[in-house]
């Protein structure tokens, strides 16, 4: 009989050993999962003064999803320095993969006048194509709708 009772504590230890070294990893997993993964998919340089981004911010709520962030760095004592930043779209309204994939960028026209127009379309999915084309107008370092 003592046996058996050994048997089924060592098999609870077991149990609950498990299970919290299991909560433990979906914590330590978890913790990881906060900053969204992220992909630069353009860049441009103005001149001397100003360099512009398109990046590409996968959703930490569907796998699927993404934004895009466009930013402007404009140089200060020798080093790039980030002087605005825009959502393109919808947050999250982008996907992932035809975001990240082989012609992702459809358009993406810049000029080194100031104030700089700027004209961003992206890849919606490969069936649908392109996006409509979005402008802006980048003027001292500040991105403006065009």
């Amino acid at each position: 009989m003592r046996s058996r009772t050994r048997r089924g504590a060592a098999a609870a230890l077991t149990v609950l050993t498990a299970a919290a070294l299991g909560a433990v990893g979906a914590g330590a997993s978890n913790a990881g999962a906060a900053a969204p993964q992220q992909r630069q998919i353009a860049s441009s340089v103005l001149g001397t003064d100003h360099r512009i981004t398109l990046t590409a911010l996968r959703s930490a709520e569907d796998g699927y999803a993404a934004s895009v962030r466009l930013q402007v760095y404009t140089r200060s004592d020798g080093a790039w320095k980030e002087s605005d930043r825009v959502t393109v779209g919808d947050v999250d309204g982008w996907f992932w993969y035809p975001l990240t994939g082989t012609g992702a960028v459809c358009r993406f026209s810049t000029a080194s006048t100031e104030p700089a127009p700027l004209t961003v379309s992206l890849l919606v999915t490969p069936s649908i194509g392109c996006s409509d084309p979005v402008h802006y107008v980048v003027k001292e370092g500040r991105v403006y709708a065009g």
